[in-house]
């Protein structure tokens, strides 16, 4: 018998697949979201008792299609809307074959959702959201516990974006190159939020993490010679080798120059060099491989010590060309600190202020900086400027503890 956690990944593979069926056939896309969400519901309640169905995305098209057909039958206009939809369906694209019998799912469905989830009518939270629900098959309240507001609230952000989407084409946009970037951006920011929690009491949501990561590996199969997905995709492996070894037994922060290193998940670090490393052999780099090459130099250092700064300084030289945001000259201050000393690295948080004042990461990295340079007095000023800043509780506790040492 399948376990719930296997039957759990099962759906969350399914759910873009039967999505895109019945929006290919239907359109309606709120509505098959809707009925969808019901399929899947239906199955995590019926699925580990009864056992999984042969043909498990049979069973769920066929349910999904029940409650959709349900739902357009109490409008006016089903029969038309059904005619025209049948018109356009494959005439056997909702027959399921036998049991045990596979047939290739229309796998470019989980692009075309992700296209149509990063559409440019919605703003970046809404593209988020929708992405979880619609490709990552996230019930509205695991979205919004995620995201640490309530579920009412998640439900009518996902609500506005599907009325924003509706009636735009399904399918992979005429211009999916120039709409690529926003789909890396949103998985991106899924991941960051997944590896560390912006607010809450704990430094990491694995889930959301783990999400990301799967749904950009569906991307890089789709488009596995594009350089900037597999960039991606060896970021989020290579940042989230060091899960385990960042908490410690209480949830407390460790830093990344404390530790240890053989928690690191090797299997990972090694897709994660492979993936880029063959990413930036074919053409120029983008802001993502880049990212990714400067994580690799972490993750295949042995020790702290032994971490090729130098290398890591000429790679974001690199990257604040292609992006020159404060975050990106953020890490670059941290790089140039270790190559040519705290004080040459304060210099570069100077031109940063204006810009990253109202977050507490510019406060963190000058605390640090500060203390290396002995101005205790100073760094636990910045210290505790960056506690009272940030809503991580682990975040909080880690810096106050920072502060809390170098008082007299």
């Amino acid at each position: 018998m399948s376990t719930g956690r296997e039957i759990e990944d099962l759906l969350r593979r399914h759910a873009p697949q039967v999505l895109g069926a019945l929006v290919r056939r239907y359109g309606h896309f709120d509505a098959a979201e809707d009925a969808v969400q019901e399929a899947l519901l239906a199955a995590a309640g019926q699925w580990p008792s009864a056992g999984v169905p042969d043909n498990p995305r049979g069973w769920l098209i066929k349910v999904a299609s029940r409650r959709l057909t349900d739902a357009l039958r109490a409008e006016a206009a089903r029969r038309a809307r059904e005619e025209k939809a049948a018109a356009l369906a494959p005439r056997d694209a909702f027959t399921s074959p036998p049991p045990g019998v596979e047939r290739a799912p229309r796998e470019d469905d989980a692009l075309s959702l992700l296209f149509l989830c990063c559409h440019p009518y919605l703003p970046p939270p809404a593209q988020i959201a929708l992405t979880l629900r619609a490709v990552g098959g996230l019930t509205t309240a695991e979205i919004a516990r995620a995201y640490l507001v309530p579920e009412a609230t998640m439900a009518q952000r996902i609500s506005r974006a599907k009325q924003k989407v509706r009636g735009v084409r399904f399918g992979r946009p005429d211009n999916w190159a120039e709409r690529l970037p926003a789909v890396l951006q949103t998985l991106y920011l899924i991941f960051n939020e997944g590896h560390t929690a912006t607010s809450g009491p704990a430094l990491q949501r694995r889930d959301l993490a783990g999400e990301a990561i799967r749904l950009t590996r569906t991307v890089h199969r789709l488009l596995p010679d594009d350089g900037e997905v597999a960039g991606l995709l060896a970021l989020t492996l290579l940042t989230d080798a060091r899960r385990d070894a960042r908490s410690g037994p209480h949830g407390e922060l460790i830093p990344l120059d404390e530790q240890d290193r053989d928690r690191w998940d090797k299997a990972a670090i090694e897709e994660g060099v492979a993936l880029v490393t063959r990413a930036l052999s074919h053409g120029p780099a983008g802001p993502y491989q880049v990212r990714a090459a400067i994580a690799a130099v972490h993750g295949e250092a042995p020790t702290a010590e032994a971490t090729d700064w130098r290398e890591i300084l000429g790679l974001y030289d690199v990257l604040v060309r292609l992006v020159p945001g404060p975050v990106e000259r953020l890490g670059r201050a941290i790089a140039v600190a270790m190559v040519r000393g705290p004080r040459a690295g304060l210099a570069e948080l100077d031109a940063l202020e204006s810009e990253l004042r109202t977050g507490h990461r510019l406060d963190a990295v000058r605390g640090h900086l500060l203390e290396r340079a002995g101005s205790y007095e100073e760094a636990r000023a910045a210290y505790e400027s960056a506690a009272a800043k940030t809503l991580s509780l682990p975040e909080q506790r880690y810096l106050r503890a920072r502060a809390a040492r170098l008082s007299p």
